[in-house]
């Protein structure tokens, strides 16, 4: 039924274009996240990247992505857990977090890249 929605491809293609910048942008703020020294560039870091994830789980499923969707809800959750868990007022970047972040980016370039080949 999704194929049979009129303008669909065009917004799967913007969503698309946006993962691109998001996915890299999600990068970004674990590497600060990861690097970071002081309690606020840690966590406002993994908050920053939170946000980015919360936006892709909120679509990616109802637009043919429901694995992306469900993974990228899953890092936000894990984020939302640190943050508000025991070790929050602590400045450690949990590598586990890192982990999955960097998973979940891989991800978003496979389905990137295949989406670019059916193109």
């Amino acid at each position: 039924m999704m194929n049979e929605l009129p303008g669909i491809d065009r917004v799967r293609g913007r969503f698309l274009d946006m993962l691109e910048q998001r996915q890299a942008a999600i990068a970004g703020h674990a590497l600060a996240a990861w690097d970071g020294e002081t309690l606020e560039d840690i966590n406002g870091n993994l908050a920053s990247a939170q946000a980015v994830l919360h936006q892709i789980s909120g679509s990616a499923g109802s637009l043919g992505f429901p694995d992306l969707g469900k993974f990228a809800r899953y890092c936000e959750l894990e984020i939302i857990g640190h943050l508000e868990g025991p070790d929050a007022d602590l400045a450690i970047c949990p590598g586990e977090l890192i982990y999955h972040l960097d998973r979940f980016v891989t991800d978003c370039r496979t389905v990137i890249a295949e989406q670019q080949e059916v193109a």
